[in-house]
């Protein structure tokens, strides 16, 4: 009997630890199932989150077309800007103009009017200077040109005559037309005579 108590008590034993493994064995299949599934809750929201490539295509051509009509109107509003700034860019140089041009026609009159020569020269001379100064004002100063070495920089050669002395070689003997500066860049050249 002896033995008989001690086989069955090791039997009792060992199906007792067999439970216990499969008890175990069950516990660890259906614990890493909630975590499994946990695990596919939080990836499900991240799915949902991240949008499909369609919907990235579509908000990248929106933000595309949203960038060209921002572009456009910018295009636009500076093209605009432009065409009045160079409407009116002039707008200061020319009102001061004005008053030499008031001054013209008021010598236009008196010369029909006139009697004295002097008189005439005098005013015409008084706004040719009210002239240059308004030019001078702006930048503008002559370019200074007889009896100066001919400078391509500066004079445009119209013609060459006989020097009328051997210090006029090379240089200019007559201006043409008056060469101007404007803020130190050659506005007009010089269109001027060569002796040779």
């Amino acid at each position: 009997m002896k033995k008989s108590e001690k086989t069955e008590k090791e039997q009792d034993k060992q199906v007792e630890q067999e439970e216990k493994v499969n008890g175990e064995e069950l516990q660890d299949q259906t614990e890493p199932q909630p975590e499994k599934e946990a695990e596919e809750e939080e990836e499900a929201p991240e799915e949902k989150k991240e949008p499909t490539t369609e919907e990235k295509l579509a908000e990248l051509q929106d933000r595309y077309l949203r960038l060209s009509a921002e572009y456009d109107n910018f295009r636009k509003r500076t093209l605009k800007e432009k065409i009045e700034l160079q409407r009116s860019a002039n707008e200061g140089l020319l009102s001061a103009l004005l008053t030499v041009a008031d001054d013209f026609d008021r010598a236009l009159q008196s010369v029909e009017e006139a009697m004295d020569v002097e008189a005439v020269k005098e005013g015409l001379h008084l706004i040719s200077g009210k002239f240059t100064g308004f030019l001078q004002q702006q930048g503008v100063k002559e370019i200074e040109a007889e009896k100066k070495e001919f400078d391509t920089d500066l004079h445009e050669a119209i013609t060459k005559i006989p020097a009328p002395s051997k210090k006029l070689k090379g240089k200019v003997v007559d201006v043409i037309q008056k060469g101007y500066y404007l803020n130190d860049k050659v506005l007009r050249y010089a269109k001027v005579v060569i002796g040779e």
